[in-house]
């Protein structure tokens, strides 16, 4: 799984996903690309998940971009713990997401399969996706 090899601070707040994506939300290499729709958070087993999908359906065709990485702590407290005594101990990470990120990018494959793969990647994930393509976006 993705993770950050080191961080300066082991534990972050929530925070909030307010607003829309203006970093990371236009296509810069590949002709295809996966777009959120919606906020949410996207755990590194997720990211996995839809880069083992693109990979499979592609063939290992074509080359492809994850242009997200999981660098937000998640923590968890112990099971049957009482509540208090401060924050858990960190246990998985994720990215968070706003509307408009683009999160995987594909190229050097024909249209059908491109849409086909970006799809199939989408459906793996907590939250709505579109697949666009360069030539739609200009």
């Amino acid at each position: 799984m993705l993770s950050p090899k080191k961080v300066k601070y082991r534990k972050q707040m929530k925070g909030n996903m307010r607003g829309a994506a203006y970093r990371g939300s236009s296509i810069s290499f590949g002709e295809y690309a996966l777009k959120a729709m919606e906020c949410g958070r996207m755990s590194a087993q997720q990211i996995e998940a839809a880069r083992i999908t693109i990979s499979r359906t592609v063939k290992r065709g074509g080359k492809m971009w994850i242009r997200v990485f999981p660098d937000k702590p998640l923590t968890k407290k112990p099971a049957e713990t009482r509540m208090g005594k401060g924050k858990g101990a960190p246990d998985s990470w994720c990215a968070p997401i706003k509307p408009g990120r683009i999160l995987y990018e594909l190229t050097g494959v024909e249209e059908e399969l491109a849409i086909k793969a970006l799809t199939l990647a989408g459906n793996k994930l907590p939250f709505a996706t579109k697949v666009i393509s360069r030539s739609t976006t200009l």
